[in-house]
């Protein structure tokens, strides 16, 4: 998982820095909630390490206390903090990559709607096996040994939650995550072939943003998954970051909402996958 000591830690910390603050204003828990707008068991939650407040709870708070700025700083860098989490591919390797999977799968059975930002490569939800053992496959000196027949058979695993009616998932790529040549030709028409079939599952959008689509907010720079509007899930070179901000939640919701308005999805989507040749 995402370091949960380390995580933990950093939430205990930001909890008594906040409450230490308040009682040294003298405020007690349910005067600070009433200047700042919100419950006191809220206050209490976050004092006692129970809840995360966000950096914008963080900010309400100290300006209920009238912290100057200069003096903020630190608090609200201790909610950055323990709002954001990082953890690299090597930590990821020496745990096992197939465990990883697990986590991700985990993650899916946490949410109701789970959106996936991929430039690059198919998200693992939407791969052959074939295709996943070429990309899992290490080719880069060095990058993490991984074993990687269990890690395509986690993610083969994972995949079943694709059927899983409950959940909606969509799945927003461009035109080069679906042409790039990662794997032999008839694998990645095979590819194609698959994910043509994976559109057509009632509770599953896929949508291909074309190469001649004009676009107008900048290059696509990562793999994100945002679970429901409670977090992100960043893909890195070196790692994953999670992301819990809700200032950073939405902006990569309208991220993707961008790149889906000029995709094409339903019918079109799928003639594209299936006419294309390597």
């Amino acid at each position: 998982m995402f370091d949960p000591e380390r995580q933990q830690q950093e939430r205990k910390d930001l909890a008594k820095a906040l409450r230490d603050l308040r009682r040294a204003s003298g405020l007690s828990g349910d005067r600070l909630a009433a200047r700042c707008a919100m419950s006191q068991s809220k206050i209490s939650r976050i004092e006692s390490g129970k809840v995360l407040p966000s950096i914008v709870d963080v900010q309400r708070i100290l300006a209920a206390l009238g912290v100057a700025n200069d003096a903020a700083k630190p608090f609200l860098d201790l909610a950055r903090v323990a709002n954001v989490h990082y953890r690299s591919v090597r930590s990821l390797a020496e745990m096992g990559i197939w465990r990883g999977q697990e986590e991700l799968g985990a993650l899916v059975e946490s949410a109701s709607t789970i959106r996936y930002f991929t430039p690059a490569a198919p998200s693992g939800l939407l791969q052959t096996a074939d295709y996943a053992r070429a990309i899992l496959t290490p080719t880069i000196s060095g990058r993490p040994a991984r074993n990687v027949d269990r890690a395509v058979e986690a993610r083969l695993k994972r995949q079943q939650a694709l059927h899983d009616r409950s959940r909606r998932f969509i799945f927003i790529m461009t035109e080069q995550t679906v042409r790039w040549r990662q794997a032999p030709a008839e694998v990645m028409s095979a590819q194609c072939h698959h994910m043509a079939e994976l559109a057509e599952l009632p509770n599953v959008t896929i949508a291909v943003v074309p190469n001649d689509a004009e676009m107008d907010c900048g290059v696509p720079l990562n793999s994100f998954t945002a679970y429901d509007e409670r977090f992100v899930l960043v893909e890195l070179f070196s790692g994953e970051m999670m992301l819990r901000d809700p200032r950073d939640v939405e902006y990569h919701l309208n991220i993707m909402n961008h790149f889906l308005e000029r995709a094409l999805v339903g019918a079109e989507v799928t003639a594209l996958l299936r006419r294309i040749e390597f």
